[in-house]
């Protein structure tokens, strides 16, 4: 299958998931808000959406492809399957160990992410049993990503890319049927853990229709390949989810100033929809391809893919980057400025999502660059990368944080602007270390489609800022609700877009014809 057509089919199916967990986010802003039962539930939301972008989107799966699908090729199908059956036994009672001690040890996690609550022993209180029901979802997330990869492997994209949906499904349905706010978030976090079981068994179906079957039964071994594939996944792992360790350690600051979790959350989802579609769906679908080019000794083919990816990748982000820079506090407060949710929250939300908007290419060039190490077994140069990250998001953040409430404003913002600068650090190593190692030159046709990409964006950025500043009478009468209206500025924009980018080539109109004439297998 093409590079296009499986991120089209990722990215269609990420979509959906997308789309769901957008409405998740309006329905948990309209019944908890973002008031001190929003901040313990978001706490509790924290170690779940971690562990599912550590896990399942993407990070574990990219590296415990290539190895599995080494061992498949070098030592058969039963070789392969018994590394798999091995690694999984492994995993899940790694991660079942770690949940049983997060259990034990919650209330004193909970004073890392929930400082500024200490005197609220009623919320606090209700963060340590929240996040007590959701850690469960850890050790579900572990085996989805291995289930994952080995779909992923066999070419099969869909199901991996829909089982996420489940989470937004279950969250949704039970915010609905909760009472008040606490009644509220103790059902959303039981639909946190029953959502992770479902993935569990709709993945473990996906694999044994493709006649791979596994037993979780049985006692856990670091057997020589195990301990082979864990050499390359765990690093791989912590590589590929380098923001996402980033985003822990500002939450955790963020837990120092009340209601800056619940307005980091909601910047959160619209900056990680670009992410999710393109970052996440892009570095999916080319990995196994990557691989084989690597494997065969074909570093043309290797730069060509790669060229492709970053193309389509920065043509589809950096649009999204430049209406988030534009109208932050507009669109957060179209979209989810109702019920418990207010103005105030949309505007200090958008002051975080500001930040945000200028690492989102570069959250997305990690995703999209990772593979050409994962692709030759190499994880520990952007595992080494990505701890760098850290290290500055940590350092910066901090920093921040205080020097602003020092100064008397919200400290929140530093934590998201230290997050996007510590990303265009990671995202720049990368490039540069695959340059200097000869693995990818990017070649000139793909320059003229990053400069055509950054004019279109520009010509949509500036068309967006005449909506909102020329322009605001028309657009507020254009829709009878402020959803509705933020919804078509976003048509707007997409559809402005989608003109520049023809008129300056950033997107090729023979991509589209020749994706209807590929055949779906290669």
């Amino acid at each position: 299958m093409s590079l296009v057509r499986n991120t089209l089919v990722q990215s269609s199916l990420t979509l959906v998931s997308r789309i769901l967990g957008f409405a998740r986010d309006v329905v948990l802003a309209a019944r908890i808000g973002a008031g001190p039962v929003g901040d313990a539930f978001f706490a509790a939301l924290m170690f779940p959406n971690l562990f599912r972008r550590f896990f399942a989107e993407g990070a574990f799966a990219q590296a415990f492809v290539p190895a599995y699908a080494r061992t498949l090729e070098a030592d058969g199908p039963q070789a392969a399957r018994q590394v798999a059956e091995e690694a999984m036994r492994v995993l899940f009672a790694v991660t079942a160990a770690i949940v049983i001690a997060a259990q034990l040890a919650m209330p004193w996690i909970m004073v890392v992410f929930m400082g500024s609550y200490l005197d609220d022993t009623d919320i606090f209180g209700l963060a340590v049993l929240l996040t007590q029901i959701t850690m469960p979802y850890l050790a579900c997330m572990a085996l989805a990503a291995l289930l994952a990869g080995l779909l992923n492997s066999a070419g099969r994209f869909a199901l991996t890319a829909g089982a996420p949906t489940v989470l937004n499904i279950c969250i949704i349905a039970a915010a609905l049927l909760g009472g008040d706010k606490a009644v509220t978030a103790r059902f959303a976090a039981i639909a946190v853990t029953l959502a992770g079981l479902l993935q569990v068994a709709l993945l473990w179906h996906g694999v044994r229709r493709q006649g791979l079957r596994l037993s979780l039964i049985g006692l856990p071994r670091l057997t020589t390949n195990v301990k082979r594939v864990m050499a390359l996944a765990v690093p791989g792992a912590i590589a590929a989810s380098g923001m996402q360790i980033n985003i822990l350690v500002s939450q955790a600051l963020a837990g120092l100033e009340q209601g800056a979790r619940s307005w980091l959350q909601f910047a959160d989802r619209l900056y990680q929809l670009p992410l999710g579609l393109v970052g996440v769906a892009v570095g999916v679908a080319i990995l196994p391809r990557l691989s084989r080019a690597a494997r065969a000794g074909d570093s043309a083919a290797g730069g060509q893919m790669m060229d492709d990816a970053v193309g389509l990748a920065m043509a589809l982000t950096l649009p999204a980057a430049a209406a988030l820079l534009v109208a932050p506090a507009y669109l957060i407060e179209g979209l989810f400025a109702r019920g418990a949710f207010t103005s105030e929250d949309a505007r200090l939300a958008g002051l975080a999502l500001l930040h945000f908007a200028w690492g989102v290419p570069a959250f997305v060039l990690i995703k999209v660059l990772a593979p050409g190490f994962f692709a030759r077994e190499d994880t520990k140069t952007p595992m080494r990368f990505a701890l760098v990250s850290v290290v500055i998001n940590t350092l910066l953040g901090a920093g921040l944080f205080f020097w602003l409430r020092q100064q008397g404003e919200p400290g929140f913002p530093g934590l998201a602007l230290a997050t996007s600068a510590a990303a265009w650090v990671n995202a720049g190593a990368l490039f540069l270390t695959l340059r200097a190692r000869g693995w990818y030159r990017p070649g000139p046709l793909l320059a003229r489609r990053l400069a055509s990409a950054i004019m279109a964006s520009l010509g949509m950025a500036f068309t967006l800022v005449i909506l909102l500043t020329r322009a605001r009478g028309w657009l507020d009468g254009l829709a009878p609700s402020r959803f509705l209206e933020a919804l078509a500025f976003i048509a707007i924009g997409m559809g402005v877009y989608g003109l520049f980018a023809l008129w300056f080539g950033a997107v090729r109109p023979g991509d589209i014809k020749a994706l209807a004439r590929r055949p779906a297998a290669e």
